[in-house]
């Protein structure tokens, strides 16, 4: 059995990365190609990295990147990897379901990494935070943003990844505009609208009370999100949730012959809710500059003439620290 989360026990958080640290590449979900990955691990280096991976991760199975088994044992053997400071999901597609039932939440929680990704990869970030009580990332991934040189938000990468206290993305800086006009402190989280709402009535189920509840998705018609959004809403997971941040919602397009916008749709299940929405802030499926929000620390959201999501707190711990927490 996993580790169960505790509101009174402190979130586990990784060590910070530091400039010539050793981050590993991963892919949990679907399969990627040599030239991708090669692209990735290079732009990672020039930012001071040294990325490894193993060579069955160009494995394929069907549309997977290897089997579940595989998937698995790469995931946990990086977790172990005394060397490794940070693990970066190479892509999302499909797959992360296969891994949730198999996975070692304890020997994950005893060896904290930082973890990062978006997409499919939503299914191991609010898993590993809600049963492993571990701080996690929402955020760029090695051949699909790390590739691009304009890809990566750096500000909000080395503030949720080195370890600063205070700091925040506005809607200057982020893409996120005022939807509904408020204040509110929460616990950051959420992900992928999609893998959200597919973890409903599985063991795996989202936590989302107390959240400031991040949403995004891509290539869903407004319809499709108005259903998501309902079948959250009706599963009664926005009770005691304090806020809402949408993200870009990429090509979340209407018909030309239509006459309404995605923020409309969103704003009439969101309106009653009576907390406050910000919309369009660029992580996970975006068009640049992806940035990294860590899932499972606290945050405030302030809404008014312009949006600010404020970290509250450090999502990682100084390395002293760590070793401190593996001897208790």
């Amino acid at each position: 059995m996993p580790p169960q989360s505790s509101s009174r026990q402190p979130r586990i958080k990784p060590p910070a990365l530091r400039p010539g640290d050793t981050v590993a590449v991963v892919a949990p979900a679907s399969a990627i190609g040599r030239e991708q990955l090669d692209a990735g691990c290079e732009r990672l280096r020039k930012l001071g990295y040294k990325p490894v991976y193993q060579k069955s991760i160009l494995d394929h199975d069907l549309y997977f990147a290897g089997s579940a088994e595989r998937r698995t044992r790469e995931l946990e053997e990086m977790f172990g990897r005394e060397d490794v400071r940070a693990i970066i999901c190479a892509r999302g597609g499909y797959g992360c379901n296969y891994l949730l039932e198999h996975l070692d939440l304890a020997k994950i929680a005893a060896h904290p990494k930082i973890i990062v990704g978006y997409s499919d990869i939503t299914s191991l970030l609010t898993w590993m935070a809600d049963a492993a009580n571990l701080v996690t990332f929402h955020g760029p991934m090695a051949i699909k943003d790390f590739a691009d040189e304009h890809g990566v938000d750096m500000p909000s990468w080395e503030s949720a990844t080195g370890g600063h206290g205070d700091w925040a993305v506005t809607g200057q800086d982020s893409g996120a505009a005022p939807l509904v006009a408020g204040a509110a402190e929460g616990i950051l989280y959420g992900g992928c609208l999609s893998l959200l709402v597919a973890s409903l009535g599985t063991p795996y189920e989202i936590r989302t009370e107390g959240t400031i509840l991040f949403l995004e998705d891509v290539n869903a018609k407004p319809y499709q999100v108005d259903r998501m959004l309902m079948q959250l809403k009706l599963a009664g997971k926005f009770d005691g949730v304090r806020s809402i941040v949408f993200g870009e919602m990429l090509n979340c397009l209407q018909s030309a012959d239509q006459g309404f916008t995605l923020k409309e749709v969103v704003k009439r299940i969101v309106d009653d809710l009576g907390v406050p929405v910000a919309y369009g802030l660029r992580s996970g499926h975006v068009s640049r500059r992806n940035i990294t929000l860590p899932i499972g620390v606290n945050a405030a959201l302030s809404v008014d003439d312009r949006v600010e999501l404020r970290i509250l707190e450090a999502a990682v711990s100084s390395k002293a620290n760590l070793a401190a927490h593996t001897r208790q």
